[in-house]
């Protein structure tokens, strides 16, 4: 079910000044895979993407989530139609104590797709379903 978790790194474009590459935490599930798909669930989108900041990049994944999406369906051969696309955003405390949470977030990104390429990234709230599955496999 799960066929990558590891960090993964995106090349940016404009030759040698690799304008906009950077890495993310990506994990990556095939729900085809799973036990649900030998008892007959069938799943339209089985392909999950996960992708996370990390503290060593520079860029975030908010601002390159088009990019990192199209390499992503490249890189993995994953038909984009089949695929859902989440950012993910762990919990973090900020002040001097760290008396202040902000919650951690799923947020499901919808794509126009152009000749293989994602482009004008939606964000919206992920299905409370979905979210409490990847919770799930995440914790796994």
């Amino acid at each position: 079910m799960l066929i990558h978790n590891d960090i993964y790194a995106w090349e940016g474009w404009g030759g040698k000044l690799r304008l906009g590459s950077g890495s993310c935490r990506l994990l990556l599930y095939d729900l085809g895979k799973s036990d649900d798909t030998k008892k007959g669930v069938v799943h339209l989108k089985p392909f999950i993407a996960v992708i996370s900041d990390i503290p060593e990049s520079e860029m975030s994944v908010k601002s390159c989530t088009s990019h990192i999406a199209t390499c992503v369906a490249r890189d993995f051969r994953i038909d984009h139609h089949r695929m859902v696309w989440v950012e993910y955003y762990p919990a973090s405390a900020y002040g001097k104590k760290k008396p202040h949470l902000i919650p951690e977030k799923f947020e499901a990104v919808e794509f126009e797709w152009h000749e293989d390429r994602a482009v004008h990234p939606r964000w919206r709230p992920l299905n409370p379903r979905l979210e409490e599955i990847l919770r799930d496999l995440m914790t796994e």
